[in-house]
């Protein structure tokens, strides 16, 4: 009766061990798949209302201004972006601020448009249109923009629109209008 209680015991011991040890390398395993691959912290995302766009966009600037208007569940709009980065990495110390809006649901503030940023590297300043109405704020931007997405547009110090485009935008284009208002 003796052997098989120490049998039983010895038994059960093994068992916790041999359960026990593939449990400690999963949890090292995936503690070293969380440190190799953490992910990009979000890029802020800020509100903007149609009077906040619409003094973003018209006040005299020091530096000429380009405005681009997107959403995560555009196409085109992700297609163009990493171009966008370099766009802006490529022309911020040359005298160009350049800004993002996003014509996301609002509920996305915090979730998927800070993600979508955040993956592509972007660093320029990031808004969402929180307006229940869009038209009044498309109207301040170009009456005759209808809305589409993406949509691109370059002002000059004195808040004027010197180059526009709707859709995927032609970066060389992009680049040569940068080019010009930038020397002036």
């Amino acid at each position: 009766m003796r052997i098989s209680k120490l049998t039983l015991i010895t038994g059960l011991v093994v068992l916790l061990i041999s359960l026990t040890v593939p449990a400690q390398r999963t949890v090292r395993t995936v503690r070293q798949a969380k440190s190799t691959t953490a992910p990009a912290m979000p890029t802020n995302v800020e509100p903007i209302d149609t009077a906040g766009l619409k003094d973003l966009i018209s006040k005299p600037k020091e530096k000429p201004l380009l405005v681009n208007f997107w959403a995560t569940y555009c196409d085109p709009c992700r297609d163009e972006f990493p171009d966008l980065v370099k766009v802006d990495s490529d022309f911020r110390p040359k005298s160009l601020d350049f800004v993002t809006v996003s014509l996301d649901d609002v509920s996305e503030i915090k979730t998927t448009v800070p993600q979508f940023l955040a993956q592509m590297k972007a660093t320029m300043p990031a808004y969402l249109l929180n307006v229940a109405d869009p038209e009044p704020a498309i109207n301040a931007v170009d009456p005759k923009w209808q809305g589409d997405l993406p949509a691109t547009f370059l002002y000059n110090s004195k808040g004027e629109i010197v180059f526009k485009h709707f859709g995927r935008v032609n970066t060389a284009e992009l680049r040569e209008a940068i080019e010009r208002v930038v020397k002036n």
